[in-house]
């Protein structure tokens, strides 16, 4: 029975046990028949990546909370989720509270591949219950396994469960209750004789740093040395002291001078033996099984030709849904804030804080919530293919043409993805393994023309080549080319300077298909909703209030502006910014009001249309479809009665929109996701200087060709 934790004593005794595993194990779902409704959403100290916690048990001596760490192939970190399970089960995460045991589950019908992490868990030293979850696979696929020599091999409690069906549960929970002893690692690796001495040696600085036992030490050390060619030189500093970190570069020169370069590999393939033997001892396999189904479907979904067919289909299908079938539910949200705005109308008298709170906070907070269903559908079908096995097939098909410009295959749903909305296409980096890939991709995916650029395509090619239906659809087309080719683009130059990386091997498993558990998509999907509203919403909500406050003060004279309504944007602040940039603007084709366009849409692209409409005086309330407006534009004039829209200002323009990056909401998820203003303020100030010198590029070697002018 569960108990609210703020009816717990104080005196009660609190442990804390993880739940780690491979992707794929169904960790998820065992975590979430354990702890039920009972759960709460956070980030560590100083990480992006989300950890759940939850209410395993409670009685009057004790109440266990589980928590629910990344999933990772091996201690040794390669991606931001595998960092956070190394971090907290090694002790190093800043702030967070200490492990008093682990619960490591695995694949039964894939165990050998499982227990490289499993015995890398154990041998740290927790007390650790191993789960054989999927044992139904496993019973399918012709796998008997002996637990009972499993677990007296290991050492650990072993428990079986199929986790979706709720079997074993009860056993597991039991077990987690009762866990209480730390086990001895009885897996023993067979190493080269130079390389125990090093371990062992650096087994005697780990213990003296940490204060553990003898064998927790050297399963540290073994840890350290597997993975120092990247821990030791790309992680912060803090995580080993620098006395420590020098000793590992010791001892890694002392084996190279021996003749041992690969030292990874060393630990890796003693690992793996040590693995094989276990595991040849406990498993028996059923010859006269036949080959799974995964194996068949597999001939098709991984073939090159037909493989790729499938997987643009399902992508076409995702693309479409997040681009079209999110669009009554924005709608809806719209409405729903438009209503918002008309009751703070009606009861509070016009003036500033009436602006303040239609313009300035619901808008702010408009701005924000619009997004939540393109986040909820990418993330729906992204849950739905990672937990039915394919998501691991698409990216092994992607990995060959996303390696062309030095991406690997993950990469291309996060760009697919900035196709309707950059937001969930960055947030669905996470999955890329190295940094530097990661932020190679994050730092593009805003290249890719989302849906917010629409309204202004739409604008500008209808008022500049209204009437020419093939030539709209063929300029529409080229914006969308246009900006695939400078992020393909910009990525390869990233690859090769500053964020320079070797070529990222794909390390990835191949699991079996199985079908996906409903509850744990939908929860994924609530809890990265909130998540998103929490970490960049404040930033969206203090910008768009200060946009608010740019284009409302200073205050005109209001029977001028009656009859002006543009007459307010002008004087402006945000009206006089348009002005100051004019002479820097006037070189790209544009005069003063598409510079006001320009600094109001930095919010969101999409202002620039509902801006133009106040500067020519058609009203704020102007949609893209709107044929007074694009009349207007068409016909706007300079001093000299030249056209401002002529086919070259309006194409150089168009180029501008597609490369910049304007767009408040994006920055704010691309600080949230680094966890530094460092690269939101390069990606702004790299997009707009590449907006800027492509659209000076084409209007003025347009202009000198005589073109569209």
């Amino acid at each position: 029975m569960f108990i609210s934790e703020s009816t717990i004593e104080p005196a009660v005794k609190i442990r804390r046990l993880a739940i780690a595993g491979n992707p794929n194990s169904g960790k998820t779902t065992i975590f979430n028949a354990l702890t039920g409704l009972h759960q709460k959403v956070g980030n560590y100290p100083g990480v992006t990546v989300e950890h759940r916690e939850g209410l395993l048990s409670s009685s009057a001596e004790e109440r266990i909370r589980l928590v629910d760490l990344p999933g990772a192939y091996s201690m040794v970190s390669r991606s931001l989720d595998e960092r956070v399970m190394r971090d907290v089960l090694l002790g190093l995460m800043t702030g967070g509270e200490p492990i008093d045991g682990v619960i490591v589950v695995v694949d039964g019908s894939n165990l050998e591949r499982h227990l490289y992490l499993a015995t890398q868990i154990i041998d740290l030293g927790y007390p650790t219950i191993l789960c054989l979850n999927m044992m139904d696979l496993a019973q399918r696929h012709g796998l008997t396994i002996d637990t009972g020599c499993l677990q007296q091999r290991l050492g650990v409690p072993v428990v079986e469960t199929v986790g979706f069906r709720q079997e074993g549960i009860a056993e597991l929970r039991s077990a987690a209750e009762q866990l209480k002893y730390s086990p001895a690692s009885m897996l023993k690796l067979t190493l080269p004789a130079e390389v125990e001495q090093q371990v062992n040696e650096l087994a005697e600085q780990v213990q003296n740093w940490r204060g553990d036992s003898s064998l927790r030490a050297v399963a540290i050390a073994r840890l350290l040395l597997a993975s120092v060619a990247v821990d030791s030189r790309e992680v912060e500093g803090h995580l080993i002291p620098l006395e420590l970190a020098g000793a590992v570069d010791q001892a890694v020169a002392h084996l190279t001078s021996a003749g041992i370069v690969a030292v990874d590999s060393v630990l890796v393939q003693a690992r793996y033996g040590a693995i094989r033997d276990l595991y040849t001892g406990v498993v028996q396999q059923d010859q006269s099984v036949r080959k799974s189904r995964s194996d068949r479907v597999d001939r098709v979904l991984t073939h090159p030709l037909w493989g790729g067919t499938v997987f643009v289909s399902l992508m076409f299908v995702m693309f479409m849904a997040i681009f079209s079938w999110a669009t009554p539910l924005m709608d809806g949200i719209e409405a729903v804030l438009g209503y918002a705005g008309e009751v703070v109308t009606r009861l509070i008298p016009e003036g500033t804080l009436q602006s303040l709170l239609v313009d300035g906070v619901i808008g702010g907070v408009g701005s924000v919530v619009v997004f939540l269903p393109q986040i909820w559908i990418l993330f729906f079908f992204v849950g739905l293919l990672e937990d039915t096995g394919y998501m691991a097939r698409a990216a092994l098909l992607m990995n060959r043409l996303m390696n062309l410009v030095g991406l690997p295959g993950k990469s291309f749903i996060p760009l697919l993805s900035g196709y309707a909305c950059a937001i969930p296409g960055i947030m669905a980096a996470r999955t890329i393994e190295n940094r530097r890939d990661r932020l190679v991709t994050i730092l593009v995916v805003p290249l890719m023309s989302c849906s917010a650029r629409l309204p202004v395509y739409l604008t500008v090619i209808g008022a500049i080549f209204a009437g020419q239906v093939w030539v709209q659809s063929g300029a529409l087309l080229g914006l969308y080319v246009l900006g695939t080719v400078m992020a393909l683009g910009v990525a390869w130059l990233l690859k090769r300077t500053m964020l320079q990386s070797p070529p990222t091997g794909l390390l990835i498993e191949l699991p079996p298909y199985h079908r996906p558990n409903w509850g744990t998509i939908i929860r994924s999907m609530w809890e990265r909703s909130v998540l998103f509203l929490k970490g960049a919403g404040s930033i969206i909500f203090a910008v768009s209030v200060v946009l608010w406050a740019l284009a409302y003060f200073p205050q005109a004279d209001p029977v001028a502006a009656e009859a002006d309504p543009g007459l307010q944007l002008r004087q402006s602040y945000m009206g006089r910014m348009g002005q100051a940039i004019a002479p820097v603007i006037e070189p790209l084709g544009y005069d003063w009001k598409i510079g006001v366009g320009l600094v109001a849409s930095f919010a969101a692209r999409e202002v620039f249309v509902s801006t133009m409409g106040i500067v020519y005086g058609v009203g704020d309330e102007v949609t893209e479809e709107d044929a007074t407006l694009r009349e207007k534009i068409a016909a706007d004039t300079w001093p000299d009665g030249r056209k401002v829209y002529t086919p070259l200002a309006g194409l150089s323009l168009l180029v501008f929109y597609v490369i910049a990056c304007q767009c408040v909401s994006t920055l704010a998820i691309i600080k949230r996701e680094t966890n530094s203003w460092r690269w939101p303020v390069f990606t702004f100030v790299y997009m707009t200087v590449l907006a800027y010198g492509a659209a000076l590029i084409t209007y003025q070697v347009g202009s000198s060709m005589g073109w569209g002018v």
